[in-house]
This record gives C-alpha cells, sequence and structure tokens, in this order.
C-alpha cells in the first residue's frame, strides 16, 4: 500500500467531470442504441450526433483519469529519507516532472511509459504533510505523502589549531559546483557498499556546537566511519570522480577529498583522506579502492566522512546501503 494520499479536490474534480453530464461518478458506461432502418430527420441526427459527442467525452474523460500513475516508496517516510516517486504514463513525448513549492525535481526512463524521480529530505524540513505536483500526459496531479519526525543526537565539538580554518572560497565554489551534478545516466545497481570497514563514529543528521556555539542550520551530512590512517576507502557504487581536492590546494575543512558523480543527481563525497588514488574524469566500480582514511581539513582524528547527496542535498545513506533505490 502506498503512502500517496491524493488531494480531495482531485477526487471532487473527478466527479464533476462525469456528474455535470448527468451520469453517475463511479460507472462510466456507454450503452448501444437500436437506429430505425428509416432515414432519421433533423431531429433525429442531431440527438444521435449529442449521444455520440457525450459517448467520446466521458470515454476521453475516463482515460485521462487514470493516464497518470503515481507510487511513492517509502511508505512511512521519515526526516532524512529520499523519497522514490514512481510515474507510469501513457505518453513518452515528453517526460513528467515533480516540484515542491518552486523546486523542479526530473524525471528519469526507467523502462517505457515509467520514469523516476527522487525527492531528498533532511533533518530540517518540517515533520507532517509534504506536498508535491506530479505533472506529465497534460495532467497536473496534487500529491501529498506523511513525513515522520525523527530524533537526532546533538553532539558538542571543540575545535583549535589547524581544524579550526576557515574554508576557503576555491574549495567552497569546487564542492558546491560537484552537488549541481545531475549526469542522465544512472550508474548505481542495487544497495550501496560500505566504504569502510571502521565502525560508525557519528551517524547522519548529528546536531551539534561548535565551540560553545549551536549550529542553527547545520546537521551532519552524512556518515564517520573511525579508522587507522591508511585503511582503505571504497567507492559505494559505480560512477565517474567528478572532484578531486587537495588540502594542499586550499581545501582547510574538506581535507583531501574525492567526489563520485553515480548518475542522476545522486553523488558521494568522501572527506578528510590520508591519499587519493584516483583522478578526475576516471570512473570507478562499486567497491573499488579511491583512497586511505586521514585526518586532513577539519578533523579531530583519523576517519571517514562520507557524505551522500540527492540534488545537492545530504541524505541519510543508511536506506541506500540497507534497502536500495533502485
Amino acid at each position: 500500500m502506498s503512502a500517496l494520499l491524493p488531494y480531495s479536490e482531485d477526487i471532487k474534480k473527478a466527479r464533476l467531470n462525469t456528474q455535470s453530464l448527468g451520469f453517475p461518478s463511479q460507472t462510466l458506461s456507454v450503452t448501444p442504441r437500436r437506429f430505425p432502418a428509416k432515414p432519421l430527420g433533423i431531429k433525429g441526427r442531431l440527438t444521435t450526433a449529442l449521444t455520440v459527442g457525450i459517448a467520446t467525452v466521458l470515454a476521453f474523460t475516463s482515460q485521462a483519469a487514470i493516464a497518470l500513475q503515481v507510487q511513492v516508496t517509502p511508505e512511512s517516510p521519515q526526516l532524512g529519507d529520499t523519497l522514490s516517486v514512481m510515474i507510469d504514463t501513457e505518453t513518452t513525448t515528453q517526460p513528467p516532472s515533480v516540484s515542491i513549492g518552486q523546486k523542479i525535481y526530473p524525471a528519469f526512463p526507467v523502462t517505457a511509459n515509467r520514469y523516476r524521480a527522487l525527492l531528498p529530505t533532511t533533518p530540517l524540513d518540517k515533520s507532517g504533510r509534504l506536498e508535491f505536483q506530479v505533472i506529465g500526459d497534460g495532467e497536473v496531479r496534487n500529491l501529498a505523502v506523511f513525513l515522520k519526525n525523527r530524533s537526532f543526537p546533538t553532539q558538542r565539538i571543540r575545535l583549535s589549531g589547524s581544524a579550526n580554518r576557515s574554508a576557503t572560497e576555491l574549495e567552497l565554489n569546487r564542492v558546491a559546483e560537484f552537488k549541481t551534478l545531475v549526469t542522465p545516466q544512472k550508474f548505481w545497481n542495487g544497495p550501496l557498499v560500505k566504504p569502510n570497514a571502521g565502525r560508525v563514529s557519528t551517524v547522519f543528521g548529528v546536531r551539534r556546537y561548535y565551540n560553545g556555539v549551536f549550529a542553527e542550520d547545520y546537521y551532519h551530512r552524512g556518515v564517520d566511519y573511525a579508522a587507522g590512517t591508511g585503511s582503505p576507502v571504497l567507492a559505494p557504487a559505480a560512477g565517474r570522480v567528478a572532484l578531486v581536492g587537495r588540502e594542499s590546494q586550499g581545501f582547510n575543512v574538506h581535507g583531501n577529498t574525492v567526489g563520485i558523480d553515480h548518475g542522476q543527481g545522486v553523488l558521494s563525497i568522501m572527506l578528510h583522506l590520508n591519499q587519493i588514488d584516483v583522478q578526475e574524469g576516471d570512473f570507478v566500480q562499486a567497491g573499488q579502492r579511491i583512497g586511505t582514511v586521514g585526518s586532513t581539513g577539519a578533523s579531530t582524528g583519523p576517519h571517514l566522512h562520507w557524505g551522500l547527496y540527492v540534488h545537492g542535498i545530504a541524505v541519510d545513506p543508511v536506506p541506500w546501503r540497507f534497502d536500495g533505490i533502485e
């Protein structure tokens, strides 16, 4: 059962389409008429034409009402989840799209007449009713899901010395540019790979105080794995290396960094590396070594930070690892 909740306006419009013609909204049927053998007069011809016209309108209305089919998973989403919106259409002339407010998310083909859009959510979003629109087949469907609340832990971090440096304009611009990538191809396949064998030291979504000051718009945008310097870092999924940044080049906060484009707006970014084993433009496979764990940038000790982004928004990687999103 889907978590999809159609607006009452959609149901009301569907009923008006049929009731305004004098037919019940639940069932649409046309009974064939037996016409007399003798030629019809003008009145008879008008009656016949009107009957056929009504039948055509009813058939069109009935087909249009079911042309755009939408299913959303997971069924009970919570803050930080990625929503997968599967859309079945009748035409392939133009892909459908999904919008939340002014933000439009593209839908990519899965099979013939089937498309999928990915919608990111974050710990900073409001729980409750999440409204969105699906546009396709000449229709606009107003839909909603219920986004469950979720409790995120709070940490107090004290940074000093080189770990307390400000980000440079270079690294901010390079990372921001990386997060805008939306490659049409899909490179990932199935659940994502754990990028390091170490234990999870910081989960996704943690809120923080830095040097005693609460970071209002901050949440931990990934998962940290505590591991020794030099332990392997693996690509979570196939993709193209689209970002390589080094502390020596001005990546003061991110440290030695590798960003992988998994396609269709899905990106991985690996931070604080010691060694980088890939170059920009390389295509890597899931589980391939891309570098080693380090403590470069704003880091208090050796660990890997893995951030997973969907359309530029950091989402919880855990559902992608254990359930996968196809």
